[in-house]
Order: structure tokens, then C-alpha cells, then sequence
């Protein structure tokens, strides 16, 4: 049986920068993810995708900043279980947590923390014969590497601020690229649209609108497809990808079943004290969980998991007395007795 301090179920960027929290407290964590690496959607789904919202980088690819927490995390050597689903929980007589994966792997933690993103993920498909047929064969839910679409002609089909980033993105790889969107009004961010909409005047971009795409064609591999539009009609487009970015569908899975507030398909937490669960040791941070004016944002459960961390170090500890200290006067220890110096520096407040 893996034994912890923390349990932490789900390995994005919220989960990892947790195990960066509770390791200045001197706590142990081990995660577990469903996926094969750690990441979460910004390494499976979209691991060269520009970031904007970090502090402190004006612009940080999804992947790279996984690699970044990684090193962050690296001298509290976490563990892993990775390419297993946390399934069971079950509370014992002194209060901790036995979580048991769908391969049968037991792990004991006397916190466990949520950091599950919004769940697993299936793409949302559109109702199109011969779709699966195409699928992986110019048919595609998600970008992995922007590469592949070097110097070819790409469709990308959707409203959101995915289907924007990555007309955007692409203009600049692509020999053509046209966005479909079945509305004339966008979904995304204003910025994103004021871009697409300069690359559209440019001639960088095409973009149909109020269209959708209606069938696919092609021998081997995608050729061809059609697209319906009000004024103009079917148009028949020659494309080598087609981005089909309709969002993703989440599902919460087995956590579901484990005796939490679940509202909306998120876990309601209290945000007025420290993102704890309606059972005592479970807590919940990022995209997982829900409560007032919450903001699915990175840095929002960078925040939560910090406060999350303090609140399961009172836990475990009633009687300790903790007192905070800044990693820019304290430096960082590691579990192996390593320690990054912080520079002494001499601060002068003004009043």
C-alpha cells in the first residue's frame, strides 16, 4: 500500500503546483491521474498552446509550463501513479483516507485533495456520416504538436475561444486556413475575435459564417469536405485536417459517487475559509470545484491549492503551531536535506 501525507487525485498544473505548497510545510504527497503523464489536458490536449494568464510570463506554452512545475516540485519528490483512475474511497476509525484505483492500487493519505480539472473528457462530435471513419485520418478533436499542419490546408470548425486560439495559431503554419462557425457572433475572449477578425481582412484566414459542415469526403484519408451556408449554399472545400473543436464534455467518473456536494457536475466547496469539501479532509481546488464566483483560471487554483495546503496542514496537526515563512527569506528544503538559499536582501517600506 503507497503510503502519504497527501493524497492528490489528478496531476495538471493545480494538482502539481499543490505538491509545491504542501512540501513547504514539510508534507508528503503522492498523485494519482488517469492519464499515462503528468499535465492534465495542457499536456493530452493542447501541450503547444500559448498561455497568457500565468504571472510572471507574458506567454507560456501549456507544455512547457508543466515541465516548469515539474522542476518547481522536483526537490519534494513526489510520487506517482499515473495511467490509473482514483475509483473507491473509503474513511477509516483514526480519520485518514484509503483510495483504491480501477487496477486495484491502494493508497493511504491522512488528506486527500481533488485537483481532478473538470473531470475526464470526451470530445463533443457533431452528427456527420462517416465521421469515425475519418477519425485520425484528417478528422481531428485536438492539437497536439501545430507541425502537423505545416503547409497544409485546415478547417477549423467551431466558436470558442479553442477554435480562435488555434485559427490564430495556425495562420502562421498553415498554407490555408477557414474557420466555420455555425453563428455569426463568437464565443471567445474579445481579443481573440479582433484577431481573427484582422487575419480575415489580411486574407490570412478565411472565416464562413453562419455555416456548419455537413459531410466529409475522401478515400484513404479525409479529402474534401462540404459546407452549408445560408446565403451561398453547399461549398465544397478542399482541406488535408479538419479541427473539429466543439469543446470537450467532462464527466466527474467515479468521484461522483464518493459522498460529496456535487453541484452542476463540480464539487462545492467553502471558498470563505479553505476550499474543504462537505466531508472533513477532502478538499477540492481548481477547475473541479465550484462555489461563489468562481473563476475557472490556472492561477485561481494556484490560489486555492495554497490555502488548501495551510488548512490540511491544521488538520493532521491541531496542536502544532505553524508559523509562515516566505520562500524569499526561508530559500526551499527539500525532503533530502537540500536547501536553495534565498538572497538576504535589505527591504525598505515606505509608509
Amino acid at each position: 500500500m503507497i503510503q502519504t501525507d497527501i493524497l492528490i487525485i489528478g496531476a495538471g498544473p493545480t494538482g502539481l503546483f499543490t505538491v509545491f505548497e504542501a512540501g513547504l510545510l514539510n508534507l508528503r504527497c503522492h498523485l494519482i491521474d488517469a492519464l499515462p503523464q503528468p499535465g492534465g489536458q495542457c499536456t493530452e490536449l493542447y501541450p503547444k498552446k500559448p498561455i497568457y494568464d500565468i504571472p510572471g510570463f507574458p506567454e507560456v506554452r501549456a507544455g512547457q509550463l508543466i515541465e516548469n512545475l515539474m522542476k518547481q516540485i522536483a526537490p519534494f519528490e513526489p510520487g506517482f501513479t499515473l495511467g490509473e483512475r482514483a475509483e473507491t474511497i473509503s474513511e477509516q476509525e483514526d480519520g485518514s483516507f484509503i483510495v483504491t484505483t480501477d487496477s486495484g492500487t491502494p493508497h493511504h493519505a491522512r488528506v486527500v485533495i481533488i485537483a481532478g480539472g473538470l473531470g475526464s473528457f470526451e470530445p463533443r462530435k457533431p452528427v456527420l456520416e462517416r465521421l469515425e471513419e475519418f477519425e485520425s485520418k484528417g478528422v481531428l478533436y485536438m492539437v497536439k504538436d501545430p507541425e502537423v499542419f505545416r503547409d497544409k490546408k485546415v478547417v477549423v470548425a467551431g466558436g470558442g475561444d479553442s477554435a480562435l486560439d488555434w485559427t490564430i495559431e495556425l495562420a502562421e503554419i498553415a498554407s490555408e486556413i477557414t474557420l466555420v462557425h455555425r453563428r455569426n457572433e463568437f464565443r471567445g475572449a474579445a481579443d481573440s475575435v479582433d484577431k481573427v477578425a484582422g487575419l480575415a481582412r489580411s486574407g490570412k484566414v478565411s472565416v464562413i459564417t453562419p455555416a456548419e459542415v455537413t459531410a466529409l469526403a475522401g478515400t484513404e484519408k479525409l479529402q474534401s469536405i462540404t459546407v452549408s451556408q445560408k446565403e451561398y449554399g453547399h461549398i465544397s472545400l478542399e482541406t488535408d485536417y479538419l479541427l473539429l473543436l466543439f469543446g470537450l464534455s467532462p464527466k466527474l467518473g467515479p468521484i461522483a459517487n464518493w459522498g460529496l456536494e456535487i453541484q452542476k457536475n463540480a464539487i462545492r466547496v467553502d471558498n470563505a475559509y479553505d476550499y474543504v469539501t462537505n466531508r472533513p479532509g477532502i478538499y477540492a481546488v481548481g477547475d473541479v470545484n465550484t462555489y461563489p464566483g468562481k473563476l475557472k483560471l490556472i492561477l485561481s487554483g494556484f490560489h486555492e491549492a495554497a490555502i488548501a495546503c495551510q488548512s490540511a496542514f491544521k488538520h493532521m496537526y491541531p496542536d502544532k503551531r505553524f508559523v509562515m515563512k516566505y520562500t524569499t527569506v526561508g530559500g526551499i528544503q527539500g525532503f533530502d536535506g537540500s536547501k536553495k538559499e534565498a538572497k538576504k536582501e535589505v527591504v525598505r517600506t515606505l509608509v
